[in-house]
């Protein structure tokens, strides 16, 4: 099952920049984790902003959030989650 995800993140402005600098490390070992475990094909930065837009490849709704909630910086998001299919048009 494909879908589109964009999450927007808000991180707290007086967040400590040390615990600031380890979640946004273990956010990207998280990435790229899953990315390699080819669950997360795609993944964008929206310019200016500090959100992203993914392609996820997951066999159900479950799996998908178990993967979203895993990540480092789930509590500090807002995620928009779409669900995708094949266009008949698509070769």
């Amino acid at each position: 099952m494909l879908f589109h995800v964009r999450m927007d993140v808000h991180l707290p402005r007086d967040l400590d920049p040390t615990v600031r600098a380890g979640l946004v490390a273990r956010e990207r070992e998280r990435a790229i984790e899953l990315q390699k475990a080819g669950v997360w094909p795609e993944l964008w930065r929206i310019v200016g902003q500090y959100a992203n837009i993914s392609i996820f490849d997951v066999e159900s709704n479950d799996q998908l959030h178990e993967i979203l909630s895993s990540l480092p910086l789930f509590p500090y998001m807002t995620i928009e989650v779409t669900p995708l299919a094949r266009h008949p048009s698509k070769v």
